[in-house]
């Protein structure tokens, strides 16, 4: 019998499939911090660019306000990242990592690069090149 369509095979769920096993590894590395993947890049961006505003900071991560928004309330309430209004605008809020989130992030920063590492373990050298070109391809949506 034949079945038509193997999902197994679709790039969707292949790309569903690696952004589980990111997670499982990243929740590993991370553990004795307790961040999201969502966090860990807010806390990242702060340390480059302190000062930006949430919504400058949400395009930045590829995230929606929402998301963001609920992201920054944990890190604050964590002593983290402190959130000030614009002086010249009340309604923008600028963000600022405090000197706990930059010691935690700068922590942080040490397992990334093994997170990745375990990621792209079953790959070539080669292979890993191609898989950073073709998922940067989807993420920008070019052909």
């Amino acid at each position: 019998m034949t079945r038509g369509y193997d999902f197994r095979r679709a790039p969707g769920h292949l790309v569903r499939r690696a952004h589980q096993r990111s997670v499982a590894i990243f929740a590993e590395e991370m553990a004795r911090f307790d961040v999201t993947p969502v966090q860990f890049a807010i806390l990242m961006t702060l340390m480059d660019k302190p000062g930006v505003d949430q919504v400058t900071l949400a395009a930045h991560v590829a995230l929606d306000a929402a998301t963001s928004g609920s992201a920054i309330g944990r890190l604050e309430a964590r002593g983290w990242l402190r959130r000030e209004c614009d002086p010249r605008d009340r309604r923008r809020k600028l963000l600022w990592i405090t000197p706990e989130g930059a010691q935690a992030g700068a922590e942080m920063a040490l397992a990334a690069p093994r997170i990745q590492e375990r990621l792209v373990a079953p790959l070539a050298p080669e292979e890993r090149a191609q898989l950073s070109l073709l998922l940067s391809k989807l993420e920008e949506g070019s052909p």
